[in-house]
Parts: structure tokens; sequence; C-alpha cells
């Protein structure tokens, strides 16, 4: 088969690797890609946003699945054009990615659902919603309502600091995103990722993981878009797992299917466990970013046959085989992020990292210059292993940062410390 992946980060690097495990893909093609992504695949410069280039780019290279990373193209349509098409997609209808491009839509949907989750306002001017803050008190969370690339979150420790958020947001630090915002309560317990992929009908879990999202050790400082992550989240028992499939995700796909918008894709269902109750955060319409590195690892060959089957509707007659293993990825970032940050930094010492289905080091800001790799983004590298125990998947994550040659770079050195 020939694949094209959409995309350029880590999460894209992680779906290239597992999808050339498996031998039916006898094709790979990623646009655009990374340094990292080209040693591997082939890498195409196209708009993907732009769902008519990207379709005359699938039938002029014989594409048979196109598999979308981000959700920037899924929002804007491309695998509605891809679809109406011909061509086979794994990925939501623009319809369906509301579920993330839009959280007063999801929680809407919640509602309709009965689908536990946050009590919260929606406001399109900003006194309005400082009222609310003023009402309702602190600690608050403050979310833009639209895309703003995994940064448009707030938690707001005072109400001085959610009416600051507000303002920012309606300013337009977020571009169109905060044109409007929602206002949710704070919840409190430990948060994890449920992975689930939908082809419309059936819903069939394929892992769990908890990622780092704050820059600072011990979880504090900045939100990111992620500083390193692990599966399986031990906190995802199989009863929690069980609530979680049963009493949100179900309710919502049905609720979805009933307005005429079924979904299909992967849906990243970011949880609040408390009690053994998990209730939802936020949905995402594509793979989480670093989750998708640990979940491909330890998803290996068969992540692309799952991915195929749900693009063709045939999730009923999957199924997820699971290693008894761990697997942890560790966010190697350009110093400064998530605030300013210098790019074009030489990046020495990766060739000789190991390379096997224990260990892979991911990029996901790099580019190649005059035959060195260098940083372009604000997380540039992905050091990700597999282990039999989380500790010994996490010595293995960092005996790779410790090889890599990159003063210009940094990275938490406690991810997975509440499972651990």
């Amino acid at each position: 088969m020939n694949i094209l992946i959409l995309g350029s980060g880590g999460r894209e690097h992680a779906l290239a690797w597992a999808t050339l495990q498996n031998p039916k893909c006898d094709k790979l093609i990623v646009a655009p890609g990374n340094a990292g992504i080209a040693m591997i695949a082939e890498c195409a410069s196209i708009d993907i946003n732009d769902g008519g280039v990207v379709a005359e780019f699938a039938s002029e290279n014989a594409i048979d699945l196109v598999i979308v990373g981000p959700e920037a193209p899924l929002a804007a349509g491309v695998a509605d054009r891809l679809r109406a098409a011909g061509f086979a997609v794994f990925g939501p209808s623009a319809e369906a990615a509301r579920l993330e491009a839009s959280k007063s839509f999801t929680k809407e949907i919640c509602d309709a659902a009965n689908a536990p989750t946050a009590a919260y306002g929606h406001f399109t001017d900003a006194e309005a919603a400082k009222a609310h803050v003023r009402e309702q008190g602190a600690p608050i969370v403050v979310k833009a309502d639209g895309l703003a690339a995994g940064k448009g979150v707030i938690i707001a420790e005072t109400v001085a600091e959610a009416e600051a958020a507000i303002d920012d947001m309606f300013g337009g630090s977020f571009g169109s995103a905060g044109a409007e915002v929602v206002i949710e309560e704070f919840m409190t317990g430990e948060e994890a990722s449920f992975f689930v992929l939908v082809d419309g009908e059936t819903c069939l879990p394929i892992g769990t993981a908890q990622d780092h999202k704050r820059v600072g050790e011990g979880d504090t400082g900045l939100n990111t878009g992620g500083m390193g992550a692990y599966s399986p989240a031990p906190i995802m028992d199989e009863a929690v797992t069980q609530k979680a499939l049963d009493e949100i995700v179900r309710p919502t796909m049905a609720e979805m299917a009933k307005r005429g918008s079924p979904y299909q894709g992967v849906l990243y269902v970011g949880l609040m466990i408390k009690d053994g109750q998990p209730r939802l955060v936020e949905y995402n319409v594509r793979f989480g970013d670093p989750e998708c590195q640990v979940l491909m690892l330890r998803l290996g060959a068969q992540a692309f046959d799952l991915m195929q089957a749900c693009a063709e509707g045939r999730l009923d007659e999957a199924q997820v085989t699971w290693a008894d293993d761990h697997a942890m990825t560790v966010v190697l970032a350009a110093n400064g992020y998530p605030g300013a940050y210098e790019k074009g930094s030489v990046i020495k010492g990766l060739d000789a990292l190991p390379e096997d289905s224990f260990h892979m080091m991911f990029h996901a800001g790099t580019t190649q210059k005059d035959g060195a790799i260098t940083a372009s983004g604000g997380r540039v590298l992905n050091a990700t292993a597999r282990g039999a125990t989380l500790q010994e998947a996490r010595d293995r994550a960092y005996a790779m940062v410790d090889g890599t040659d990159w003063p210009e770079g940094f990275c938490r050195r406690d991810i997975g410390w509440r499972a651990l």
C-alpha cells in the first residue's frame, strides 16, 4: 500500500515509524515531515491545510490511505475533501472535528449526552466573563474556545489572574481562537489520557497515557504542549476505563451520530479522575503529542492495521494486542520554551543513539542544514523507550537524553514521577 501521513512533528514521526514496521506499507510519504522523518520516509512540501492540494497530491501518488496527524487540517475539512475524492482517510470530518475546534460545542454535546464534565459558562464578551469569574471565585479555568495549538488554557489561581487571561484572549493573544471563551470549574484529581478508535459505530480502546503539561519539575510553571509522557496510566484501571467508555465516550459518539456527524478516527479523551470517577477535561480529535510516541512504540506494526480498519469501517473485527510493558518519552525543548526561543542550534550525538523497538529518538522540530540536524521548533526531540517496567523505560529514555549533545536545549528530569 502507498501511505500518506500529514504533519511534521514528533507525533507524525512516531506514526511513520509504526507504519513502516507493517509489511503492508510499500511506500510512505510524509508531508511536510521533518529531518528525522526524512531519514525513514519520503517528505513532500505541500499545504496540508488545503484539501484540494492534498487530494491532488494523493491522486498523483496513487495513495491508498491518508493518515491525518494534526488538528488544523481536520478542522479545515481536509478529510472531507479526501473522502469526497474517494480516498480512505484516518481522521474525522470538519463537523466532527468541532469536538476539538470548539470547546463550547463539546460542552453542548456533553450536556446532551449527559457525559460528566466540569461546570462551565460560555462568553462572547469580556465583561460578562469577568462577572462570572467574580461570582465563581478561584481557582478557575479560562479556555480560548478555538484551536490554540494546545496553549489556550489558563488555570487561574486568583480572580485577578483569570481576569487578565480573559483580557488576553479577547485582546487577540490567541488570535481568532480567543474570540469566544469558555470558563470552567477547576476540577481536582489525577489527569490521564484515554485513546479510542471510532469508525462511526464501533468504539475500540487502544491505550492510556499520562503526560506532563507544565514546563517545570514537580509539574510547576507554564503550560506547554507537553514535556513528556508514559503509558499505560496506572490510574486507568479496568473499572475507570470502562466507566469512561460507558459514561463519556459512547454517549458522546451516539450524540454525534444522531446529529448526522458520525465520528471516524482517533478520539483523545482527556480525563480528570477522582475517587474512581472519571470526568471529561477535553476531547482532541487526533493523537496527543507526546502521548502518541509512547503508544506507537508499544503498539508497533499493529498500529497501522488498527488505523486502516478504522478508516475502512471495520473496527468491529479488529482487536488490540498489548505486550505487558511500559513506555516513556522525554521531550527535549529549546531553552526559553514555552516562551521565546532561538532556532538554528546544531544537535550532535544523535547518530550514536540506539534505534530499535525499545529505543527511538523521535524528531519533533528539526531541520537538516549543511549536513547537520538543527533545532527549528520549541519542542525539538522525543527520547522514547520501552521496558518491562516503567523504571526500565525511564532509565533507557534518560540514557538517550544524556547521549544527546545539545547545550541549547533542556528537559524535565522527573517524567513519570507520579507513577514511580
